[in-house]
Parts: C-alpha cells; structure tokens; sequence
C-alpha cells in the first residue's frame, strides 16, 4: 500500500515537445530552447526610497516634505520567438507614474543589427541619461536636464541597429508626443540618436553622439526643436559623462547641460560600456563602492529639490554600495539655486534596489 502511493507520488514528469528547454535564474528567470530560438523571461525591480526635500521660494514660502515608499515597482514580461522580441513592463509602484505601462513592444531583428524594427511604446532614442535604465545610472535620479528636454518613452515606430563592430549605434523613430488617450497621435514627435566610439577596449572608453528631437502641437507656436550633443568615457575605475541641450519652442529658446564624474573604488572594473549607454557597475565579492558627482546649469526641470522648469544650477553628490548583482544601495544629496531669483532646494535621497 504504501509502496503504490510512493510510486504515484513520484508519478508526476516534465517534459518537451521538441527543443530541450534550459532553465536560467541569472538576472531574472529565463526558459530558453537549447537553440536559442525560442525563450521567456520574468524580471522586474524595486527601488525603495527615503527622501527628504527642502525648498524655499517666492511662491510656496519654506518647505520641508518627507517621504518612504516605492519610487519604482516594476514586473516585465520579455521573450523572443525565431526573428521577433517583445517586452511587456509595467510599473505599480505608488509615487511617479505609478500604476503606468513602462515598455509594450514587439521588434523585428530579421533584417541583421544594423536594422531593427520596433512598433509599440519603448524608449525614444534621444539623449544618454535617459536611455541608460534606472538600475544603471550612478546617481538616484537623472539630471533636471533630462527631465526637462527628452521624452523618455512614448508608442511608436523605431528604426535602430549598431555596426558589426559595435562602435556605431543609431536610432530613428517617430513617436506619439504626449499623452495615452484615443486621438495622441496627431501631435507627434520625430527623434533620432547616432553614436560613436572611438576608442572602445576592456578598460576604457570614449564615446560621442548627438541628436534631434521635433515635438508638434496643435498649436505652431508651441512645437518643439531640440537638439543634444553628448560626451562620455571611462578609464580603469574613472568615468564620466556630459550632455549639452538646445531647445527652441516657438520664438523661445532654452538650453542647459550637466557633466558627471564617478570613480569605482575597491577592485570593480570599469563601468561596462555597449550600445552607446553606460551600464551598471560590476559587483566583486564582498561588494563594489563607488562615489560620484554631478554639476548641470541651465534651463530644467528641477521637481526632485521643488523647483519646477526654472534657470537654475545644482549639484549632486552620490555614493553607491553594490552589494552584489542584483542589490545596490545608494545615497545622493541635491543642491539647487536659482539664476534668476532666490528661489533654493535640496533633496537627500536614500534607495534600497533590487533587480531580478
């Protein structure tokens, strides 16, 4: 008797019809044919934040805000089949755009790496700050620069790819320009990213880009022209990174940059370098620390120190604890003052990241 419910406890096989399937729990959960034609991946990530931002203005007077919850929360579905790739990421985290669609694409790689094709909403390629991920970025939020002049993502068309040398990058798209509603796309936006590295080994890097970017309105007067410029490198454990921003809407015309340096301090390497973004640091055992810092001017979007779009220069200060590949803890402070008025903030940020 208890020999028979053995033998059917244990009754139970897995099994395939076709390809063997390999099961891979780096980065995520992966199941992939042993060909590799086929395969699905769980991941996502968490950055929980403590913030604590001071601001005194003109118009709100002095303020103190305080906060700890979710800045990210995301799970993505990806997988590819023969020649096609697809990526379902949402976000349901309580602050930013929580509740949002992050990625939702299908793309087309039939065509070799010098051409890809990608219909849905994805990252419009313009800018190097805001296509390097959220996981990646040496300091906990990217530049008022950034905020300010790019889209970050948007659903539309993209045509992109690299040179078999993978030292040329570029990418070319045409995007709604705002808006998630049933009529966004009679406001579109064209933007498009070409890179180039020069010098691209184990240790070092040298890497420049430029872009445009055209945003329409209903009304003229309001369409958007905005051209980038960016600089960025790597040696041993130094790195570091610029972008200048030109933008004319209507007869204004607004323009601001910010440079960043970084240095890996105990045995990480150099900060990993492909498709014309920087990726994150390496962890070695018993954990990476890193230290960096940012200076940007000009007119941005400065909401993390309670600014808003103003003309104003602020400094950044980080600090970053990657304890192995998957967990990074990190801390930055943000200065900011106005060019034009009194207007001043600050923002102490502290973040608990996991990725999966």
């Amino acid at each position: 008797m208890l020999g028979a419910i053995a033998t059917e406890t244990h009754a139970g096989q897995v099994r395939t019809d076709g390809q063997d399937i390999i099961l891979s729990t780096k980065g995520g959960l992966k199941l992939e044919t042993e060909d590799k034609s086929a395969g699905f991946q769980i991941g996502g990530r968490l950055h929980w934040d403590y913030t604590q931002d001071e601001s005194d203005t003109a118009a709100n007077g002095n303020q103190t805000l305080e906060d700890f919850d979710a800045r990210r929360a995301r799970i993505a579905l990806s997988g590819h089949l023969n020649d096609f790739e697809y990526k379902a990421e949402f976000n349901i985290a309580e602050s930013g755009s929580g509740g949002s669609v992050e990625d939702l694409y299908v793309k087309y790689k039939g065509f070799g790496e010098m051409a890809n094709l990608t219909i849905g909403k994805q990252r419009v390629p313009f800018g190097m700050d805001v296509l390097t991920s959220s996981n990646d970025i040496s300091l906990l939020e990217r530049s008022a620069m950034t905020e300010r002049y790019t889209l970050e993502r948007s659903a539309g068309v993209k045509l992109s790819g690299r040179g078999m040398d993978k030292r040329f990058t570029y990418g070319v798209g045409l995007f709604e320009a705002d808006g998630n509603g049933t009529n966004d796309f009679q406001e579109q936006a064209l933007a498009g990213r070409v890179t180039f590295a020069p010098i691209m080994t184990k240790t070092s890097v040298l890497h420049l880009g430029v872009g445009y970017q055209t945003v329409g309105a209903t009304d003229p007067l309001d369409e958007t022209d905005t051209m980038n410029m960016e600089v960025a490198g790597a040696l041993g454990p130094f790195h570091a990174q610029a972008e200048y921003y030109d933008s004319k809407v209507g007869p204004q015309s607004f323009n601001g940059y910010y440079a960043q340096v970084g240095y890996i301090l105990n045995g990480g390497g150099t900060r990993p370098y492909s498709d014309g973004i920087f990726k994150r640091v390496k962890a070695v055992p018993g954990g990476t620390w890193e230290v960096t810092a940012r200076f940007e001017e000009g007119d941005g979007r400065f909401n993390d120190v309670g600014l808003a779009f103003i003309d104003a220069q602020q400094t950044s200060l980080g600090l970053n604890y990657y304890m192995n590949d998957a967990v990074r803890i990190g801390l930055s402070y943000m200065d900011a003052e106005s060019n034009t008025n009194s207007d001043s903030g600050n923002e102490l940020r502290m973040r608990l990241q996991f990725t999966y």
